[in-house]
């Protein structure tokens, strides 16, 4: 198989599915970066994708024929796409993740596609109890957290599965991904302290790890060339993150601080709030009210436990060290907060 290197003697032709998103779009500079020629398999248009020089494909992942068609003559598939999301029925989540997953193993297959990375989440081993410097061979929970979590982890284990000769594949598991350009952690984030909505779930001492956008866009090329290089990695899975966990509520008081809003003052014990998530998610569905609750049981459960990995086999096996720090991430994040079309984000600077 060819290597993904600038270096190749010909430009290799990839696919990122869900191209248009936050972490989708950043693994496509990386990808531009690269010399490679770049496809984006996404249900809305992108237009910057195309003044990029990069090919786009409008189409839904449970729509075979049309992953078929995204994945002829590429050599390499990074399935990124996915619905994410604290709420919603099964079916929604079930459809684009795992069916999707499977259509994009096939139409691989059926292409002739030599490797396939898959963006998992390390919430697929999340209980209800702490995950602290836990290694890959944490099992998956008897009883998944959210929709969003028990699709994920069957689209996983359907990747991992399928790894052969022909069709090399691994899976990473990012974990809380965020930097310049994000649409959904941050904003909200943002708008609920500005709207007086935010509380401190827990005793406020939990450590999490979280994932620069540039480290976890770096991390997918190099789990690309190691399919290519080591035997090793095919068919496993790797935590992804900076490798340096942090208190939770420190973290966020740091991002209101860039923003110029106060810190959270206010907390709820995590038991109450998990009941709280119990009642609003039997009225959200009592009432079909729009939208996602303001809390969920998962929700409460996220915010209130410690969950860090171990990313030493990443280290080992991808050659993976985060490169952008915690402190240099929030220096990037503060210009892009002060400037929001700004160039100081991580598809600028791949």
């Amino acid at each position: 198989m060819t290597p993904l290197t600038p270096a190749a003697p010909t430009r290799i032709s990839v696919l990122v599915t869900g191209g248009g998103g936050f972490l989708g779009g950043a693994i496509i500079s990386h990808l531009l970066a690269a010399g490679c020629a770049v496809r984006s398999f996404a249900r809305g248009d992108y237009p910057e994708l195309r003044r990029r020089g990069v090919e786009t494909i409008r189409g839904d992942l449970a729509d075979y024929e049309a992953v078929r068609r995204a994945c002829e003559g590429c050599a390499i598939v990074f399935h990124n796409a996915a619905k994410a999301g604290i709420w919603g029925d099964f079916d929604s989540f079930y459809r684009p993740n795992v069916i999707g997953a499977k259509n994009v193993l096939e139409a691989c297959v059926r292409a002739g596609v030599g490797r396939l990375v898959y963006t998992s989440s390390a919430s697929v081993v999340f209980g209800a109890a702490d995950l602290a410097g836990v290694d890959e061979s944490v099992p998956y929970p008897d009883r998944p957290r959210s929709p969003y979590t028990a699709t994920k982890a069957e689209a996983e284990r359907m990747v991992l599965g399928a790894n052969s000769p022909t069709l090399k594949t691994l899976s990473l598991r990012p974990h809380l991904i965020w930097g310049p350009g994000d649409t959904q952690i941050i904003p909200r984030l943002l708008a609920r302290a500005r709207a007086g909505k935010l509380l401190r779930v827990g005793d406020g001492k939990n450590i999490i790890d979280a994932t620069y956008i540039d480290n976890a866009a770096a991390a997918h090329l190099l789990a690309a060339q190691a399919l290519a290089d080591n035997p090793r990695a095919a068919g496993r899975a790797y935590f992804i993150s900076n490798g340096e966990p942090v208190n939770l509520w420190d973290f966020v008081n740091r991002i209101l601080a860039l923003a110029g809003l106060p810190p959270i003052r206010r907390g709820i014990p995590k038991g109450a709030a998990v009941l709280m998530g119990v009642v609003i998610e039997r009225l959200h569905l009592a009432l079909k009210l729009p939208g996602e609750p303001r809390m969920t049981s998962f929700l409460a459960e996220e915010l209130a436990t410690t969950h860090w990995f171990d990313i030493g086999a990443a280290r080992r096996e991808l050659g993976y060290e985060p490169r952008i720090s915690m402190e240099e991430g929030l220096r990037r994040l503060r210009a892009w907060l002060a400037d929001p079309a700004g160039r100081d984000t991580a598809a600028a600077n791949p």
